[in-house]
């Protein structure tokens, strides 16, 4: 089998760490990965923080308004152009729409990577799945009227670096003590293109959440945006590579975050979700609604958000509980690493042979 020249494009901290352990398989085998991205919070500090080489081809992280985004795009169409011509790059892979516009310009395959909902993420599917060669998502997601480029898999994206397959917990990265319940609350920076309108976590009730979970345990609290000065004392200062480690060792997890509501689903740690996205995106209804692993309320249902914080609280076999949850979620999955790297190796015809095989 002729050894692939690939260009991986990862804009978020989920996308580098979705693909980590793929690029490590595609290498192995002989392949030729090129791992490009983008400045985003902490994405170029993790990767820097595992030894991982890279291409910056955006140094400078874009401001949040809608022409830094439209100007973002066009720089990123022009460099990634750039390179891909200078690299003889033969497959585009990633979420970012730019990969599937030069992709269709180079006439160079690009195989788009998500698990969001097209209603969720239309002004990104309008401007990516017209150009691109295939979406490979959960089987559960839905791209619109795209469907005949829809490539579907049993699993989530976070399941490629979280499957017990790769991810092992391991209490000596927890730097503080385990002996009383540990409360991690995540504040996104709500930055993307389509968190435009989208509320999460008010500083008010941050303070509700603070003052009833004190009681119980350790509060943490991880922020995309700098913390005030009467809240940093309960800052999450760690590696960044050790996060999911703390996830899986907290008794709850509250967050504004889509991402890290899948994350701490998938490690059978309770998350409450507060988000204006409450009911829109497939992958955390199912694990809600079909898994009961997670928790989505609106930013305005504060009693209800609290009442299930306590609900859980009361609860002393909750980490039993949903560790049982966690397994009967598995149980239901692929290795999403073992997929994803055989069907980059084998494409384009592991389109037509996913369904052959089990992973």
């Amino acid at each position: 089998m002729k050894k692939k020249n690939i260009l991986i494009f990862a804009s978020h901290p989920a996308q580098f760490h979705f693909f980590k352990n793929s690029i490590s398989i595609l290498k192995e085998k002989g392949n030729t990965v090129h791992l490009l991205v983008k400045t985003k919070d902490i994405l170029t500090n993790l990767i820097d923080e595992l030894g991982w080489e890279y291409h910056n081809i955006l140094p400078t992280e874009r401001k949040k308004n809608k022409f830094s985004i439209i100007k973002s795009l066009f720089l990123r169409n022009f460099r990634i152009y750039r390179f891909a011509k200078k690299h003889n790059i033969d497959l585009f892979i990633g979420t970012d729409a730019s990969l599937a516009q030069v992709g269709k310009i180079l006439k160079i395959p690009c195989i788009t990577t998500l698990e969001d909902d097209y209603k969720v993420i239309k002004k990104l599917a309008d401007l990516t799945y017209p150009f691109t060669s295939t979406i490979l998502v959960p089987e559960i997601c839905d791209v619109g009227k795209w469907n005949s480029k829809k490539i579907g898999y049993k699993g989530y994206m976070k399941l490629a670096y979280l499957h017990p397959n790769y991810f092992h917990p391991d209490r000596s990265k927890i730097k503080i003590s385990t002996e009383k319940p540990l409360f991690i609350i995540r504040l996104s920076g709500l930055s993307a293109h389509h968190d435009f309108g989208i509320k999460g976590i008010s500083h008010e009730l941050l303070l509700q959440l603070i003052s009833i979970l004190e009681q119980h345990g350790s509060v943490l609290i991880s922020s995309e945006n700098k913390l005030n000065e009467e809240l940093k004392k309960y800052q999450l200062t760690i590696p960044l590579a050790d996060i999911h480690q703390y996830l899986s060792f907290a008794d709850i997890v509250i967050c504004d975050s889509q991402s890290m509501a899948v994350e701490s689903a998938i490690l059978g740690t309770p998350c409450i979700r507060i988000s204006s996205f409450k009911g829109q995106i497939s992958v955390l209804e199912e694990l809600e609604h079909k898994y009961k692993l997670t928790f989505g309320f609106k930013p305005n249902e504060t009693q209800q958000i609290l009442n299930k914080i306590n609900d859980i609280l009361r609860d002393p076999n909750r980490k039993e509980k949903f560790q049982d949850l966690k397994n009967k979620m598995l149980n239901d999955q692929i290795d999403v690493t073992a997929m994803l790297s055989w069907f980059i190796e084998n494409y384009p015809q592991s389109i037509e042979q996913i369904n052959l095989h089990s992973f």
